[in-house]
């Protein structure tokens, strides 16, 4: 009788035995295929917006300036000396155009928040510049009064050097101006906006994109992982 419930016991044991290596054996294989599923889900999942945003900054930063808009003006200017009691003058009708440029060299990091509750990246871009302006030699004309003091002295050269100058000075006036300057301002964001908003569709990133300048710009809310350069986030260096 002893030795059939001695026997009984040694069954159960060794069944317990059996079972615990079972168990273990099963949470083994399912920790491993959650590690597998885990690693193939991070493997094939899209990239987040701050990885999309990184991109496209880098991307800026290469083409070192951003010209999205130019424009053409025309500058008249008089000038007048006199000498020996006679008085000379001279006018010049000077056009010109000038480009506006983004130093995007100037971009930082920073300046790209992304607001995960809005769902929407911000950049900050350095200020507008006019750029020039290059004149148009062969459409340049001179008026001047025929005096006797053009005639037999060099005050014509010495009016044709401060007509170009205040020309150059007149055609920069013209181009800094407010609806100039809000007209390239207005062309610099849009070109900007669809540089972040092209790469974030083509992805399935639904998100606003807003672009300021520094006068426009808001502190951060938020600021994204600077853990990465973006030259790794180009060469996919995780």
């Amino acid at each position: 009788m002893e030795e059939g419930v001695k026997q009984g016991g040694g069954c159960l044991k060794l069944f317990g035995v059996t079972l615990t290596i079972v168990l273990a054996v099963v949470l083994v294989m399912g920790a491993g295929f959650w590690f597998l599923g885990n690693t193939i889900k991070q493997q094939f999942a899209g990239p987040t917006p701050e990885t999309v945003a990184q991109a496209s900054l880098a991307g800026l930063r290469e083409q070192n300036r951003l010209s999205a808009f130019a424009a053409k003006f025309v500058a008249v200017v008089t000038s007048k000396q006199s000498q020996l009691g006679l008085t000379a003058q001279k006018t010049m009708i000077m056009p010109g155009s000038v480009r506006y440029e983004v130093d995007l060299s100037k971009l930082r990091q920073e300046d790209v928040r992304w607001d995960a509750a809005k769902k929407r990246l911000t950049i900050t871009l350095p200020a507008v510049e006019a750029m020039g302006p290059d004149v148009d030699l062969d459409q340049i004309r001179q008026y001047d009064n025929g005096g006797i003091l053009l005639s037999v002295t060099d005050v014509g050269g010495k009016l044709d050097d401060a007509n170009r100058k205040a020309g150059q000075q007149e055609l920069l006036r013209q181009a800094q101006s407010g609806p100039y300057m809000r007209m390239a301002r207005d062309a610099t964001r849009r070109a900007v906006e669809r540089s972040f908003a092209m790469p974030l569709r083509a992805t399935g990133i639904a998100a606003d994109v807003e672009v300021l300048f520094p006068d426009e710009a808001k502190r951060p809310t938020e600021r994204w992982d600077e853990s990465r350069r973006p030259e790794d986030v180009i060469a996919n260096k995780w």
